[in-house]
């Protein structure tokens, strides 16, 4: 098996180089409307964004952050194949304007415009990132009525193009390889997830790109999303890839990927991240058997009881017969060809007992 990793250092808004309905999953997460650090970006995009925070417009601004935004959710639609998911990493704002807090939700606009373009809503993950810092309350202390809640969560919001994905023999055949432990469907499908930590957002001097912080998503996140929503060798898209978060993701689930990203200099800073990626892929495979395998052990314990089925690739037991075909690919070579990355595949020999 082999996946092709193409980077595209265009903005997204006409994906030009997509042909229409050819791609499986979107992953991404996109600038934060009326986050600081994102302004510069979008007054770039359009110039009356910044003419309104300068006449203290702020309103008007928020919407035409978002309608930049919509330019690159309506070539979303026109590239995703029928049946197709589209998840997006988002976190509204809370922002201090003229001594006036106040929250910008950031996941109702991208909810209502995902619908006017014909886009079915499936239920959101709230993303629990839970902070210890002694300054997160904000406002009067103690004092009625002028404190705040505390902002600590982002959105993965979750949207389908028509009906239910439909499967040829081939794609039914990955569908079960590419299937996922029945523990890990119990995790994955709650609507909160608490257990996956932040990234540090700062970029390592010795890169050198436009940006010093990168906003980026943790791997974990998107590895996860990934694995619910595409089987192997899916075309995965991130319209807002940055440092490449969801290309490596797919690389080491054996996706092809497609990713844009406006600023070029994150270049080599993405292809660096592949250097290593055949030991990750490794420690993440082994980190998916070797979970699986404490789930078998306490779940004997508790339940007392055997599993009736057994998943021959892997050589393990498991909960349903869904799991029984679930297969591994370990990464063997990767050639990084100008603005192309390929990874080639062997299937994953368990180590024996």
């Amino acid at each position: 098996m082999n996946t092709n990793h193409n980077l595209i250092f265009e903005n997204s808004q006409n994906m030009q180089h997509i042909e229409k309905e050819s791609v499986n999953l979107i992953v991404t997460s996109p600038p934060y409307p009326m986050i600081e650090m994102w302004d510069e970006i979008f007054f770039n995009m359009n110039p009356q964004i910044k003419d309104s925070f300068n006449t203290n417009d702020f309103k008007t601004a928020f919407q035409l952050m978002h309608r930049e935004l919509n330019r690159t959710w309506k070539e979303c639609f026109r590239v995703l194949k029928e049946g197709g998911i589209i998840a997006i990493n988002i976190g509204d704002a809370t922002r201090t304007l003229n001594k006036n807090f106040q929250l910008f939700t950031n996941h109702v606009k991208i909810i209502e415009f995902m619908q006017s373009l014909g886009m079915q809503s499936l239920p959101p993950i709230i993303w629990r990132k839970t902070s210890n810092k002694p300054n997160k309350f904000m406002g009067s202390g103690m004092l009625p009525v002028n404190a705040y809640v505390t902002l600590e969560h982002e959105y993965i919001l979750i949207f389908r193009k028509g009906n239910k994905r439909k499967f040829n023999k081939e794609e039914t055949i990955k569908r079960r390889k590419s299937a996922f432990f029945w523990e890990e469907r119990n995790n994955w499908f709650s609507d909160v997830w608490k257990d996956i930590v932040g990234e540090n957002q700062t970029i390592d001097k010795s890169h050198k790109t436009n940006r010093d912080r990168n906003a980026a998503f943790p791997l974990e996140l998107a590895l996860r999303l990934i694995n619910m929503f595409s089987i192997y060798e899916d075309i995965v898209l991130d319209p807002f890839l940055g440092t490449g978060t969801t290309t490596i993701a797919c690389a080491i689930l054996g996706r092809n990927s497609i990713g844009y990203e406006i600023d070029e200099s994150f270049e080599n800073l993405i292809k660096e991240r592949f250097n290593n990626l055949k030991t990750i892929t490794e420690h993440y495979i082994n980190n998916r058997i070797n979970s699986h395998k404490k789930f078998i052990e306490d779940y004997k314990k508790q339940k007392n009881k055997s599993f009736k089925h057994y998943n021959e690739n892997l050589k393990l037991p498991v909960m349903t017969s869904q799991e029984k075909e679930i297969d591994f690919y370990s990464i063997t070579q990767i050639e990084k060809k100008d603005k192309q990355i390929i990874c080639k595949y062997n299937k994953f020999t368990p180590p024996l007992l």
